[in-house]
């Protein structure tokens, strides 16, 4: 995906590993590892399930070019146990990588269909990135036991509605107590998780080949407006670009 944008994004998560180039002007986030600034030729790397945002430096935006693959592609190349592989930096100055990933997002646009081709380049991309920008962890649990409680139960069910009473109940904890820990622990309300959350599952099944109207009722929004708010909000495009976007990958 490319995109040039001056949308300052909220904190957000992505189901897939996510590794890109940024193209121009400079893009300030927040992640675990803190405040991060990247330049115009850096490396911009996130993890399945790393909350972080996103804002450019001056209201000229920036561009960036992002590659996202499947979690199990990752632990695959280090032979290691699911969860325990973690790009270790959001952002990097590695140009060979950075020109080897324009390389491999060149070849994905231009020639999608080329499997083989494209299969290869990936493996050697994500060989070394592994090698020189991954470590291995134990799969240790994120969060203590009732937020770990009520952030599975987002993520089985994103599409149900849910209160803060009912979730504060799930984790046997007050409301307040619920509100403080979830944030302190992912730095993101329950209900900005779960916006999220609708988010993946709407792409998920705008690329099985739901309508758009089909894949906001289906992911739990109210309407198909109230998902491409959301979609802008935390993605900078349409349920209608994503979409076209897919068509031509």
């Amino acid at each position: 995906m490319s995109l040039t944008s001056n949308r300052v994004f909220p904190r957000h998560s992505h189901d897939q590993f996510g590794i890109g180039v940024m193209g121009a002007g400079g893009h300030r986030s927040w992640s675990s590892a803190g405040r991060v600034d990247a330049l115009a030729g850096d490396i911009i790397t996130v993890n399945p399930g790393e909350i972080h945002d996103g804002a450019p430096f001056d209201a000229t935006g920036r561009t960036w070019h992002m590659l996202y693959f499947d979690p199990g592609l990752l632990r695959r190349i280090v032979d290691a146990p699911a969860g325990s592989v973690e790009l270790t930096r959001p952002s990097l100055h590695d140009p060979p990588l950075a020109e080897q990933l324009m390389r491999v997002f060149r070849q994905v646009v231009s020639a999608p269909s080329d499997t083989l081709a494209m299969e290869e380049h990936c493996c050697r991309l994500l060989s070394q990135a592994v090698d020189r920008h991954a470590s291995c962890r134990l799969d240790m649990s994120e969060a203590s036991g009732n937020i770990a409680r009520v952030r599975q139960r987002l993520d089985d069910a994103p599409q149900q509605a849910a209160t803060l009473t009912e979730l504060a109940i799930l984790a046997g904890v007050s409301r307040y107590q619920l509100l403080r820990g979830f944030a302190r622990t992912l730095g993101i309300t329950p209900h900005a998780y779960l916006l999220q959350r609708r988010v993946l599952e709407a792409r998920r099944l705008i690329a099985a080949g739901h309508s758009l109207s089909q894949a906001a009722l289906e992911a739990g929004f109210a309407d198909q407006s109230h998902m491409t708010r959301a979609f802008v909000r935390q993605l900078g495009l349409t349920p209608g670009r994503y979409r076209r976007a897919l068509r031509h990958t």
